[in-house]
């Protein structure tokens, strides 16, 4: 048996290889493309194997590398996500930035944003910051996403919980900007 999240569906692989669906069945059917069956009868292929079959195909993988950093806000309070998005648009300029009030809504938005940060509060209704990292974190597609983790109940165990969970670090709420912008770790805009 082996685990779904590590594996994408053939719609995934024909965006990543720039291809239509059909490609991918018959280049699975003929065995040049390695793939899994599911118990009903679906395929499924590992990023590793799309790679190393991109490369000996000499295809360019679809990856969507940018220049602009894209910001996923992810926080329950509307106010404080604002707080977060106004101090970080001050700061920098080549940069795109979405919020979110759920971790639901936030996995909706994922898929179609492709943030390239998560800044990602742990307590919220329903989907909690812990379940919404793991889910990130364990899809091969997502896991290079980078994490930053922000709680107002700050505790030794939050922070390892989430840290194990894929987070880069776990800051406190109220957040010091300061330390966020130097864990972003990105340019500023030139302000003289």
């Amino acid at each position: 048996m082996f685990s779904t999240k590590s594996y994408l569906t053939p719609n995934q692989v024909a965006e990543l290889l720039m291809v239509s669906p059909s490609a991918i069945r018959l280049w699975a059917e003929k065995g040049q493309l390695k793939t899994m069956t599911t118990v009903g009868g679906h395929r499924r292929f590992k990023l590793d194997d799309i790679k190393q079959f991109a490369i000996e195909n000499n295809i360019q993988l679809n990856l969507e590398e940018s220049d602009k950093q894209r910001i996923l806000i992810v926080d329950d309070e509307p106010l404080y996500a604002g707080f977060i998005k106004d101090a970080l648009s001050l700061e920098y300029e080549n940069i795109d930035i979405e919020i979110c009030y759920n971790g639901f809504a936030a996995g909706l938005k994922v898929n179609c944003f492709k943030p390239t940060i998560i800044i990602l509060d742990l307590m919220m209704p329903a989907i909690d910051g812990f379940e919404f990292c793991n889910q990130i974190k364990q899809d091969p597609l997502l896991n290079h996403i980078r994490i930053i983790a922000i709680t107002g109940y700050v505790t030794e165990e939050n922070q390892q919980k989430i840290i194990k969970s894929g987070a880069e670090i776990c800051l406190e709420k109220p957040l010091n900007i300061g330390k966020l912008i130097k864990q972003l770790n990105l340019e500023c805009k030139n302000i003289k």
